[in-house]
């Protein structure tokens, strides 16, 4: 186990939700136990009138004023449960456990909420619950400002050389592979029921970690190759079999990496550009993942004194890898690395992105209040940098997170609030997500996190399609064994339009659509296997696709901070983050699972 330190994810996420209009329905008040929120302070989401230019009525996301009964624009929501297995330690509330919040936008549950500070697993980490209130009230009918416009590196070449001479260079080294990867020897499937996926391979961790253990990127599909990124290492597996493919060494710490390659199987990821604690991640290289052979390589250019003292984060849309970070980014060709565009004109710059069918930014703006920001949120062309609309967030709102690009939902955050914002094709004002009474959410967005500068996109427990948006609620462990459901709400009105139960005594969350379906993870319990399964976008019974078996779900379990792919009839479970107390313990982790027919 090698030494440099590598500091653990922290835990928690944002805090409590804000007060509601004179005048807001008051549904009964559940206080969150077992913390004594704090006095009511001003809220979040107060109706204003829509399309205000800056400096004129406020819109999306104004403060409420004081007073008034809490509503649900609350906490982030994080994952259901940190601990190895479902059922470990009792649910506890996370950093800034959540007031009750005024009526009508959904409750959040969990440390690190959508996709805030912290947020990790669906299922892995543990939740800070919000109760819903009354969805009378309607959440939100003002709509921010909607501005319509028109819209040097590292040039050494990567060393191929053979596995038994891989050595850390200042340039990756690709092993082609012999087929070891690390795969158990246990007959997994001897206790396989009918209707029952089988165990395709079941794979130990092969990488000598740090002290502290490393964070896993990906995992990216392409074609036959299951891909992770981990440490100094990134490796292509066989979906088949789980057979090492390839395997690239890094001269240096894997630090940030997109959450979809381009429709050609190239990603660009950063590397630190040094081995010490005082290195940045400000090294971009790019690998083709269907070879495992390295491409070009680049270093950001740093733009003044302050520029990469926040984390980067990396967006891949069309041919463009988008790098954001506090006060800078830059876009990039995929292909050839050539320089597309840099900052904006003017005092809003973008910080990070968002990616796939078009390339989403999130802009912070020049005020004379660091306590008060002012966010706005734009498309841009993906070549030249140019936006092509522009809607500015009400004074003080951030963007948090980008649940889906086309249709675009995006995440907001207040305070210690919550809300979630659609917008139209065109980039004007479309709906205000509105919850029912007692749903609490907990959106999955992985657990990257920076002090400025973050991801975007990449969560999961959410699914959008052009005219509705799922998200799966928190477990509701009242019964026997916890369960939950999918909320589909309208994205025109923001409103619900149906809910669907998991299967019994089940938990699910939605991954992305598929075929028109909702496409679900169903979470893997006590003595009982997970697996994938589907949704009609009409609601109804949740349809099983695949079913893990009953006989490994304790393996399927001890997945920490689970992350979860599907394609071509193929689910993979991989652990988010692998560390070990000695050297041993370390390469008998499991770290990806892989079932199918």
């Amino acid at each position: 186990m090698t030494q440099p330190p590598n500091q653990q994810p922290p835990q928690g996420g944002f805090g409590a939700p804000q007060e509601p209009p004179p005048g807001s329905p008051q549904p009964p008040q559940t206080p969150p136990a077992p913390q004594t929120p704090p006095p009511a302070q001003p809220g979040y989401g107060h109706p204003q009138t829509p399309g205000q230019a800056p400096g004129q009525a406020p819109g999306y996301g104004y403060p409420q004023q004081p007073g008034q009964q809490p509503g649900p624009y609350g906490q982030q929501p994080g994952p259901y449960g940190q601990q190895p297995g479902p059922y470990g330690q009792p649910t506890q509330p996370g950093y800034g456990y959540p007031q009750q919040q005024y009526p009508g936008a959904p409750a959040p549950g969990g440390p690190g909420g959508p996709g805030g500070p912290g947020g990790g697993n669906l299922f892995k980490r543990k939740p800070a619950l919000v109760i819903g209130a009354a969805a009378t009230a309607l959440l939100l009918i003002g709509a921010g400002v909607y501005l319509a416009t028109s819209g040097g590196g590292d040039d050494k070449k990567p060393v191929v050389q053979k596995s038994d001479d891989l050595k850390p260079s200042g340039s990756p080294s690709v092993d082609e592979g012999n087929g070891d990867g690390r795969q158990t020897d246990d007959d997994l499937n001897a206790g396989r029921q009918k209707g029952e996926a089988k165990v395709l391979w079941l794979q130990k961790n092969d990488v000598d970690l740090p002290r502290n253990g490393s964070d896993v990127y990906g995992p990216w599909v392409v074609g036959d190759t299951i891909v992770k990124g981990m440490y100094r290492t990134v490796a292509g597996y066989s979906v088949a079999d789980g057979k090492l493919v390839w395997k690239l060494k890094l001269p240096a710490d894997l630090c940030a990496a997109p959450s979809q390659p381009t429709t050609d199987g190239k990603i660009v990821i950063g590397v630190k550009n040094g081995t010490t604690e005082k290195a940045d991640c400000a090294d971009l290289q790019m690998i083709d993942l269907n070879t495992g052979k390295a491409g070009w390589k680049k270093s950001i250019k740093k733009n003044g004194i302050w520029d990469m003292m926040s984390d980067i984060s990396l967006t891949i849309s069309g041919d463009t890898v988008a790098v954001g970070r506090t006060g800078n980014s830059n876009g990039f060709r995929v292909s050839d690395g050539e320089e597309l565009f840099g900052n904006q004109p003017g005092s809003c710059q973008p910080f990070a992105f968002a990616g796939g069918p078009k390339l989403i930014a999130a802009s912070s703006c020049r005020t004379d209040d660091v306590n008060n920001p002012q966010h706005q949120i734009q498309e841009l062309d993906p070549v030249t940098g140019k936006p092509r609309w522009t809607y500015r967030i009400k004074r003080g709102s951030e963007i948090d997170r980008v649940y889906s690009v086309s249709p675009l939902v995006v995440s907001l955050k207040k305070d210690k609030s919550w809300s979630i914002l659609a917008l139209k094709e065109n980039g004007s004002f479309r709906s205000g997500v509105v919850s029912d009474k007692g749903d609490k959410f907990a959106p999955d967005c992985g657990n990257a996190f920076a002090i400025f500068g973050k991801s975007l996109d990449g969560c999961t427990g959410v699914a959008a399609d052009a005219n509705t948006f799922y998200m799966s609620t928190a477990p509701d462990s009242g019964g026997i064994t916890d369960t939950n459901k999918v909320v589909a709400f309208d994205l025109n009105t923001g409103r619900s339009k149906w809910k669907a139960a998991a299967p019994a005594g089940r938990v699910v969350k939605p991954l992305r659509m598929e075929g028109g379906n909702v496409l679900l993870y169903v979470l893997a319990g006590y003595n009982k296997g997970g697996g994938i399964a589907t949704l009609a976008p009409t609601g109804g019974t949740v349809q099983m696709l695949l079913k893990h078996p009953v006989s490994t779900s304790e393996i399927e379990n001890s997945f920490y901070n689970t992350k979860i792919a599907y394609a071509d009839g193929r689910s993979f479970i991989l652990s988010g983050r692998v560390s070990a107390r000695n050297d041993q313990e370390e390469l008998e982790k499991k770290t990806i699972m892989a079932f199918g027919n």
